[in-house]
């Protein structure tokens, strides 16, 4: 089981194990903190990561387009982690984008990482984008009437059992408000009781952890 079916403002949708969303309705396919090129942003500082963290994110999202064939795919902001990530990819990163992007609409919402992404990346610019119910932006807002769906804040969750700790990243809602985790390959994770997670939803939320194979639901 891959997918967990949950409500956003009346708006059903399906949180992915990978870390994607899924929303059937519209068809759209929604990925939160790329954050491509992190390992070589660091490398420049003398912090010497291994540099394959894009490969191994747009690999990923190869696999969820397959398996889902979007008409839509929104990027929620810091796709790039820095405002010279994308002149860092290389050619085949380069191409595989694009071959993701054909016969897609595909919408790259801007993110305090990477406030103008480049425009040769193709697709849609856009500071946020309201479709049906629901508000895509990159950080929660106070909220409009919309149900929201933003990231930054890279949700994580840490469940104990049997005397073992497991820290996992997880989606965060309530109904009205969807918080996504990051999906890149190097993207860090804030736990949900830090005051600027749990101060957008009060006591009354659900973590989605993801495992393996599926999504666990853990009460706030």
């Amino acid at each position: 089981m891959h997918e967990t079916r949950i409500e956003v403002n009346g708006e059903e949708l399906l949180l992915e194990a990978a870390g994607a969303l899924w929303w059937p309705g519209e068809a759209t396919l929604v990925f939160a903190d790329l954050h491509f090129e992190k390992g070589s942003f660091y490398a420049r500082g003398g912090q010497m990561l291994p540099p394959y963290d894009t490969r191994a994110t747009i690999g990923r999202i190869e696999s969820v387009v397959v398996r889902r064939n979007p008409s839509r795919v929104i990027a929620l902001g810091d796709s790039f982690h820095d405002p010279y990530a994308a002149d860092r990819l290389d050619e085949e990163e380069r191409e595989r984008l694009a071959k993701l992007r054909q016969g897609v609409e595909w919408i790259w919402i801007a993110g305090n990482h990477d406030p103008m992404p480049p425009h040769w990346l193709g697709g849609r610019v856009a500071e946020e984008i309201a479709i049906g119910g629901l508000l895509f932006r990159h950080e929660p807002h106070e909220m409009n009437g919309r149900g929201e769906i933003a990231g930054h804040l890279h949700p994580c969750a840490t469940v104990t059992r049997r005397g073992r700790s497991l820290r996992r990243r997880c989606f965060v809602s309530d109904g009205k408000r969807l918080l996504m985790p990051a999906f890149g390959a190097y993207a860090g994770g804030l736990d949900v009781y830090d005051r600027a997670i749990r101060g957008l939803f009060g006591d009354k939320f659900l973590t989605y952890l993801l495992g393996a194979a599926r999504v666990y639901a853990v009460a706030g």
